[in-house]
């Protein structure tokens, strides 16, 4: 028979009947207490309380990772954006004392090749601080040691608290630690005499290794009270340092290609200018970043002539550089044939650079000087000039009663058409005026449109003091001063002597070269 069924009401569902079989608990167990509900542990119960603490401990760990690595890309962040060896090996110092919790101290750089650069880096350090430093026995110096090699035994973990500890220290890197070097008594005297003269106490020392180059140097830093840096300033340092080695070793060899090119760049253009009877010559040469073709030339010719000409070619670099010279040799060799006909100097060097330089072009200004004898056959005094150019900057007349602008016709620059051709120009100096030629990287550098850094030169000309007029030297520095952003950036040559090859001239970061040409009547 089946159980009987409860009787169903409209909407709902009714309980589905309990088994047959089943009995009530309580019918089975009459006397049981019913179960109690499990009561919740206490707050300071051991066995809970170990985990959160490691759980607390894991988070402690992987915050203080976090920092470290936000260091460390902040600190390699700044790194990279240095472009010259000398910002590099500044930066590695700064951030490596930061690291290490240290006020001063130097890069050695000694590459293990022998091509140099052979020098020292201090931070926090001048120059007889350093020279002091440099009068350490070898066998005592720190980075000495490194550069000379430490032996594979060793720990890196110290020697007690007065003791050096040398060796491998945290990441494989090897290491010097002087934690107290008044009490080091295995110190030579020297050592801790030097460190008393210059006011530090201890120091710690890590080589600078690349992988592509070997030993680069060594850095030391320097610490005003006895100290030694804690594991994890070491580890941070290693692995900093592995990092600023390479980027350091990349340097070294952009500085050994700019040293190579600007040898070069010396031998093709004129280390002196020449002396001129009744001339006085004045020149400023700055380099771009990235070696640039801009060229400037000084000729005496035949009957006391005197060629003078400005120009560049397209690019950058060592390519760049060879096609200079190559078109300045040529241009020599034609004014010494043609100097008095400037448009056939440019004809020529256009044809030139046509047949051996298809892919180039290049802008040239070529000017042939000569005295012009006084009214009433007096003695020389004043210069006839004749001009021609070829897509280049207008020279400027500067004077103690004017200063023009020579407008020299317009033309494209050579290489740039089938059959180049303009007219030529020809202007009268009277006796103390000055004849400026420039290169088109003077106005680039300013950083504005053509037209108005020609206005700004100009303007830098009119306001020239007289005794500045005077003076060609004195004219460059002032325009040089007034027209670009940085400034005067270094000085160039004098009107008898050296041509004023200042190098690079990376102050207002462009990458254009800057020439200034002048001479005076």
């Amino acid at each position: 028979m089946s159980a009987r069924q409860p009787p169903k009401l409209a909407g709902i569902e009714s309980p589905p009947p309990l088994p047959q079989h089943t009995v009530p608990p309580a019918a089975t167990a009459p006397h049981r207490q019913p179960a109690s509900s499990p009561r919740p542990p206490a707050v300071d119960d051991p066995a809970l309380a170990r985990p959160v603490e490691r759980l607390a401990a894991v988070q402690d760990r992987l915050a203080g990772w976090i920092s470290d690595l936000t260091t460390l890309h902040d600190l390699t962040e700044r790194l990279v954006r240095t472009d010259t060896l000398e910002s590099a090996v500044h930066e590695a110092l700064r951030a490596g004392a930061a690291l290490v919790g240290a006020r001063r101290g130097l890069i050695a750089l000694e590459p293990a090749d022998g091509l140099g650069p052979d020098t020292t880096v201090g931070l926090g350090l001048g120059v007889a601080d350093l020279g002091h430093i440099e009068t350490l026995p070898r066998d005592s110096a720190s980075h000495a040691r490194l550069l000379d090699g430490l032996p594979e035994t060793g720990t890196g973990d110290g020697a007690g608290d007065c003791g050096a500890g040398e060796g491998t220290g945290s990441g494989g890197l090897r290491e010097i630690t002087h934690p107290h070097i008044a009490r080091d008594e295995d110190l030579d005297p020297r050592h801790r005499e030097v460190a008393a003269r210059l006011g530090y106490a201890a120091s710690h020392a890590v080589p600078l290794t690349a992988r592509s180059t070997g030993r680069l140097g060594a850095a030391v830093w320097l610490y005003d009270e006895p100290a030694r840096p804690t594991e994890r300033q070491r580890h941070l340092l290693g692995l900093y340092v592995r990092h600023a080695a390479e980027h350091i070793a990349r340097q070294v060899d952009l500085a050994r290609v700019r040293s190579t090119v600007d040898t070069v760049r010396e031998g093709l253009l004129p280390t002196r200018l020449p002396r001129v009877p009744g001339v006085r010559l004045a020149v400023r040469h700055h380099t771009g970043p990235r070696g640039g073709g801009d060229w400037y030339d000084v000729l005496p010719l035949p009957e006391g002539a005197l060629g003078l000409s400005v120009g560049g070619v397209t690019g950058s670099g060592p390519d760049a550089l060879a096609a200079m010279g190559r078109l300045r040799a040529s241009m020599r060799a034609y004014a010494v044939m043609e100097g008095e006909d400037p448009v056939a100097v440019l004809s020529d060097l256009e044809l030139l650079m046509r047949l051996t330089e298809p892919a180039r072009s290049a802008t040239a200004l070529f000017g042939y000087a000569e005295r012009t004898p006084q009214a009433g056959g007096g003695p020389q005094a004043g210069a006839r000039i004749v001009l021609a150019g070829a897509g280049h900057c207008p020279p400027l007349i500067v004077g103690p009663e004017r200063t023009e602008v020579v407008e020299t016709a317009l033309s494209a620059p050579l290489g740039m058409l089938a059959c180049w051709e303009a007219p030529s120009v020809e202007v009268d100096l009277a006796p103390g005026e000055t004849l400026l030629l420039y290169s088109d990287g003077l106005l680039h550098r300013t950083g504005e449109p053509l037209e108005r850094a020609f206005a700004r030169l100009r303007a830098a000309a009119v306001a020239a003091a007289p005794a500045v007029r005077a003076d060609p030297d004195a004219l460059l520095d002032h325009l040089l001063r007034s027209v670009l952003p940085g400034g005067r950036n270094g000085a160039g040559g004098t009107g008898d002597g050296d041509a004023g090859n200042t190098g690079d001239a990376g102050n207002t970061g462009d990458s254009e070269d800057v020439v200034l040409l002048a001479a005076r009547f």
